[in-house]
């Protein structure tokens, strides 16, 4: 999808660019929030990637509670959990993860892709970012 026609699908906006998250990502991605944690107890941000950006394998870790949900709203993208294959999202796509599940996220090769993130509530809630997702691993996809 071009960005052009992304555009116009991004109903919740492309934000700023994503520079405070900048080194666990390939490729340029952008944030824009729409509830602070500080506000109403719960962190929700449209998340945008560029083509063939994804971000690092990482773990949303908490004692109790906590994880992330993924809500696909434009693009196409990918989805992937340790140890399981990568599958397709498309808008309309609802991902719940599960707190202290590794895995990535990301736009496919040729399509913009946004979602909202939502940071689930929890106790001792930490994301552990960790490895970039190979350009091999992403390519084969």
């Amino acid at each position: 999808m071009n960005k052009e026609k992304f555009d116009e699908l991004n109903v919740f906006g492309l934000g700023n660019p994503n520079d405070a998250y900048k080194q666990y990502f390939i490729g340029n991605s952008y944030l824009n929030p729409l509830a602070r944690l500080e506000d109403i107890g719960l962190s929700l941000a449209n998340v945008t990637f560029e083509p063939s950006c994804r971000n690092n394998w990482h773990i949303h870790k908490s004692s109790k509670g906590g994880g992330q949900i993924l809500i696909c709203t434009a693009g196409s993208g990918w989805y992937q959990e340790e140890g399981k294959e990568a599958f397709s999202l498309n808008p309309g796509d609802v991902i719940v993860i599960p707190a202290n599940v590794k895995h990535w996220h990301g736009a496919k090769k040729d399509s913009w892709f946004s979602h909202i993130a939502v940071e689930v509530p929890g106790e001792n809630n930490e994301n552990i970012w960790l490895e970039e997702v190979s350009v091999e691993h992403y390519n084969n996809l």
